[in-house]
């Protein structure tokens, strides 16, 4: 089987856990009878302790001979932890196993990161592929989610997510080739590998793009969480608000799958400067409530404030940091883009929504023009980084 087929299933086996997690774990917490003071908490705990617990991981993960061996053992674990909150006693027991379970599937997409970045790179496919493969299983879980959601009980939610993982688990074995995590030979003591992440921190152009792909990413918070109800306050049908968010992800697959030529020639840094610019329009653009027949050019913006952004941004990490901290730097930009400032901005919406309803979107496009300050000045850094 060519190994980009490979890396294609490997990540569908990955999203078909989170179509189901992401958009569904709230309403299993909610049957368990949290609050939702108490489930906001629930699922922002992973994300803000990102920052820590990813490059934590990824350090240990680099401790491995082969890149695929911390994978399998992540999905193991996280899908111990899921199956424990069908009897998880009360919030704090399902905050600790949500906690755990999040952390350890999420640490799982950097560490493949690198892997398929690496062999895109050599072998000369699209990385746009694998990743836009796992965001069409995203989309596919989802819908079915929903259906079976009509027959069955909560509890399904969690069945559901653990089976992934332990698909995740057994794909990470069967598909993820057998790549070690150091070329030259064992893997360097743990000191050494924990200087190489304090180096990454002290690397203010590294810093940089981390920090700016994630404010970009980070805008997307209130857009995560308020648009359903915000739509519906505009009496715009249940249906046309699932197609809506369709339009959004399909957008990004489209990108990920059919742009890759473009992406090349425009390069990383115009890239996320595009992505920043486009969260700009789209907030902004929200913040106003447009009208049914202009949500679909704007949610197809989609391509830019997400995939644009999120393939620039690895693409950046990877040409700024050595090989030998790339799990760790991979995880860094995760932690951050895909943790810390998406749950901040998160935790911020609610009382954004409570105190402006649409116009809490304006916060969202703030993000963005800081986000593309940053791509601005980064792409200059990158530019004197590269020619030195």
């Amino acid at each position: 089987m060519p190994l980009v087929v490979r890396l294609c299933l490997f990540y569908v086996a990955i999203y078909l856990g989170t179509g189901v997690s992401l958009p569904y774990i709230a309403t299993f917490l909610r049957a368990k009878g949290l609050s939702g003071a108490e489930i906001g908490a629930v699922l922002a705990a992973p994300l803000l302790l990102k920052p820590f617990t990813g490059p934590v991981l990824a350090v240990w993960a680099d401790g491995f001979r082969l890149r695929r061996s911390p994978m399998i053992l992540l999905a193991v674990a996280a899908a111990v932890a899921y199956l424990a909150m069908l009897v998880a006693p009360g919030f704090w027991g399902l905050l600790i196993c949500w906690l755990l379970g999040a952390t350890l599937l999420s640490t799982i997409s950097p560490l493949i990161d690198v892997v398929t970045l690496r062999r895109a790179r050599l072998e000369g496919f699209n990385y746009g592929l694998p990743r836009g493969s796992g965001s069409s299983a995203f989309i596919a879980a989802n819908l079915v989610m929903g259906v079976v959601l009509t027959i069955a009980g909560a509890d399904v939610i969690v069945v559901w997510i653990t089976v992934a993982a332990l698909l995740a688990a057994a794909a990470a074995f069967v598909l993820v080739p057998a790549e070690q995590v150091h070329e030259e030979g064992e893997a360097p003591p743990k000191r050494e590998r924990w200087k190489g992440l304090g180096q990454l921190l002290t690397d203010r152009v590294f810093v940089l793009a981390v920090v700016t792909a994630g404010l970009i990413q980070g805008a997307h918070g209130f857009y995560y969480s308020f648009s359903t109800i915000l739509w519906r306050r505009q009496e715009i049908p249940e249906p046309v608000i699932g197609v809506l968010w369709g339009v959004g992800v399909a957008a990004e697959v489209g990108f990920m799958w059919f742009l890759e030529p473009w992406r090349r020639r425009v390069g990383p840094g115009r890239l996320l400067a595009m992505g920043a610019g486009a969260a700009v329009i789209r907030w902004s653009a929200y913040a106003f409530a447009p009208p049914l027949w202009a949500l679909f050019p704007l949610q197809m913006l989609h391509a830019f404030t997400f995939a644009a952004s999120f393939l620039a941004s690895l693409q950046l990490i990877e040409r700024l940091t050595p090989p030998r901290s790339a799990s760790a730097a991979q995880a860094l930009n995760s932690a951050v883009s895909q943790g810390f400032t998406l749950g901040a901005a998160t935790l911020a919406s609610g009382p954004l929504f409570d105190a402006l309803g649409v116009k809490g979107y304006w916060a969202m496009a703030a993000l963005g023009v800081l986000g593309l300050a940053g791509a601005l000045v980064l792409n200059k850094a990158v530019k004197v980084r590269l020619q030195a």
